[in-house]
């Protein structure tokens, strides 16, 4: 059987460059990088390497990049960093209704802690305004945290206003910038937050190791306590083979983003206009907001989004149906609720995402089987058939 990925939200292949670059660091190259013989320099050397190329692609110094386990650690690091260093016994955090999990789940454990947390809504496309947020603002906001790109509808938010906002009123800003860096550029001069997270495994290198951009005299306290690794901004002793692997596909990207993000956007279009043309009543959730080049996320009213994921994987096709680490959940996906949809519409959202590898051949085999599939998928439902009588 023929098999296509689309669901490079949920992680991407590792780069077969960037799968050549770390092997040495599994079996030659094996020292300590903290140590000072020749062994652990030489592992120094490639960190430090790592290190320049994450800088390149964020436009930041290298002296700014904390390498992490991935993209929920540097978000915690970030929230509960800020939070831990801020003075005063009342603190409050700004975020919204559409974050990550990586982000909602440590606001909801700081609430806990006795820290106040507003949740700004978004519209019905996804998208925050920043006058909202600065209404939400109070003399006790220490932190702001606000997605760069939301994971399940790839809406775009207004970083850099928001980001203005917080320099104005003197309010550290963390953004989530995992599911944008590799996608469009993501420039930490140009959106103006002292906090940066990204995580590897959707960029191409391999799972377990992501990056926290944190600007110079940002006040941050530690997560974790241990040795003196990662020049004092992370303990632990260094992921060598997974640091050389983010770095080189930093670099892959930053070189490709330029002719990348234009064909990956132009097979997204093509792929929406030909599932529209071919399937009744679907919708497109945040259509009409600037997303990101390479996600959709549709809605295939009367047909249970499990049921058409499912179906789709036995046809050869792989999508998801929300956020990847919130699979297997009952619920609807908080983000499709948050933004307005009923119950019914939010269980009926697939998302597909496309990628580096993703073709035009493959792009034409999903609008062969994605309209017969949801044709037999609708003719096994009752909701369909009493829609079809009353029509």
């Amino acid at each position: 059987m023929r098999r296509i990925y689309l669901d490079y939200n949920a992680t991407t292949p590792v780069d077969p460059a960037v799968l050549e670059a770390m092997l040495p660091f599994f079996a030659q190259e094996y020292g300590n990088a903290s140590s000072i013989h020749g062994f652990g320099q030489k592992c120094r050397a490639a960190v430090e390497q790592a290190r320049d190329e994450v800088a390149g692609l964020l436009g930041s110094r290298a002296s700014e990049i904390v390498f992490t386990s991935g993209g929920t650690e540097s978000n915690n690091q970030a929230i509960f960093g800020v939070v831990n260093a801020a003075a005063g016994p009342r603190k409050h955090v700004v975020t919204t209704t559409v974050e990550h999990s990586a982000v909602l789940n440590p606001c909801e454990e700081l609430e806990r802690r006795g820290v106040a947390v507003t949740y700004v809504a978004a519209s019905r496309e996804g998208r925050v305004n920043p006058e909202a947020i600065r209404q939400a603002i109070r003399a006790e906001t220490v932190l702001i945290s606000v997605m760069m790109a939301n994971n399940e509808i790839g809406t775009l938010q207004p970083v850099e206003a928001i980001a203005a906002i917080a320099a104005e009123k003197g309010i550290a800003f963390h953004v989530d910038a995992v599911q944008a860096a590799g996608k469009i550029p993501v420039d930490v001069k140009r959106i103006g937050a002292p906090l940066v997270s990204i995580s590897g495994h959707k960029l191409y290198a391999p799972k377990g190791v992501g990056a926290l951009y944190v600007r110079d005299g940002t006040r941050l306290d530690a997560l974790l306590f241990g040795g003196r690794h990662g020049r004092d901004g992370r303990p632990g002793t260094e992921n060598v083979p997974g640091i050389v692997g983010l770095g080189k596909a930093a670099e892959i990207a930053r070189r490709s983003l330029a002719q990348e993000t234009p064909r990956i956007a132009a097979l997204r279009d093509r792929f929406e206009r030909g599932v529209l043309a071919a399937v009744p009543l679907v919708r497109i959730n945040g259509c009409c907001a600037p997303r990101t080049p390479n996600t959709s996320n549709m809605i295939f009213p009367h047909i249970e989004a499990e049921a058409l994921v499912i179906s789709l994987d036995l046809e050869g096709i792989a999508c998801s149906a929300g956020a990847a680490c919130s699979s297997g959940t009952i619920e609807p996906s908080h983000v499709l609720t948050a933004i307005g949809l009923g119950r019914a519409d939010a269980r009926a959202s697939v998302r597909f995402s496309l990628g580096r590898n993703t073709t035009d051949e493959e792009i034409d085999f999903a609008l062969d089987v994605i309209p017969r599939t949801v044709q037999r998928l609708r003719s096994l439902s009752p909701s369909w058939r009493e829609a079809v009588v009353a029509s």
